[in-house]
């Protein structure tokens, strides 16, 4: 069981999804149960937000998720194009498809519980699976968001539930530095990092992954890498090396 991320900036274009295809055709040559978890298109959620404040200037908090979540939804559908284009099947879903349970709170929900019973036959059958990150629902079946490094959440989640030890991360940049690369040439690429060094990093201002996803992860006992998309091939940065899976896995996320 593979499951991978990728972030707006890998699916910034409409071409952007023939290369990630290739990425995952690629990866079910060694695993056959592969789960992709995919953010909107770079920029879409800040121009649907634009967009609702246009028509209100405090929108409900329902509504507002409701349309912001639509950005997943566009791209989970464009990936599995994608792949049947390349022959190669894949199954979309939704946050609340996934079985992603969130609290009520709509625009920074929190993960309470992870139920992906309609992923399983999917993946049984040697298919694709494409979620929307950044989304779930509520008990009482409101469309929720969770947020600001939702969809990274929302792949570690999915590992947890469903006993995968490993979570690929794919960027713009090969991995975590000590400093932003695109403004410091000279900053130093990490190979590996522990969960600790890694929550420091970001902390201080990093952008990589949010300390929340990590957290999560650090609980549940699922490594991560962080890997470019333009350079798969090359190792990235392993953060949390040796660490055991959790038997008891936890998804209620902290504040």
């Amino acid at each position: 069981m593979l499951v991978m991320k990728f972030g707006g900036a890998s699916v910034n274009s409409p071409e952007s999804f023939s290369k990630i295809a290739d990425l995952i055709i690629e990866k079910t040559k060694s695993d056959s149960r592969i789960v992709v978890v995919v953010s909107a298109m770079a920029n879409t959620t800040d121009q649907l937000q634009q967009l609702a404040f246009k028509v209100h200037p405090n929108p409900p908090s329902r509504e507002l998720a409701m349309m912001i979540s639509a950005g997943e939804r566009i791209s989970i559908a464009l990936l599995a194009m994608a792949l049947s284009l390349k022959g190669k099947e894949a199954v979309s879903f939704t946050g609340s498809q996934s079985g992603i349970i969130t609290c009520e709170n709509h625009t920074f929900a929190n993960i309470i519980d992870v139920r992906p019973f309609k992923l399983l036959p999917v993946l049984d059958r040697g298919q694709v699976v494409i979620v929307a990150g950044f989304q779930g629902v509520s008990k009482l079946g409101n469309i929720t968001t969770l947020g600001r490094g939702g969809s990274d959440t929302t792949a570690i989640a999915l590992a947890a539930a469903l006993g995968a030890s490993e979570v690929e991360f794919y960027k713009d940049v090969l991995g975590v530095y000590d400093s932003d690369p695109k403004e410091n040439p000279s900053s130093k690429l990490f190979s590996e990092l522990s969960f600790q060094q890694a929550i420091d990093i970001v902390s201080s201002g990093a952008k990589i992954l949010h300390p929340r996803s990590l957290r999560l992860a650090h609980k549940n006992g699922i490594r991560l890498v962080v890997r470019s998309f333009n350079f798969a091939d090359q190792l990235g940065t392993l953060i949390g090396a040796g660490i055991e899976r959790s038997l008891n896995t936890i998804y209620e996320m902290e504040g």
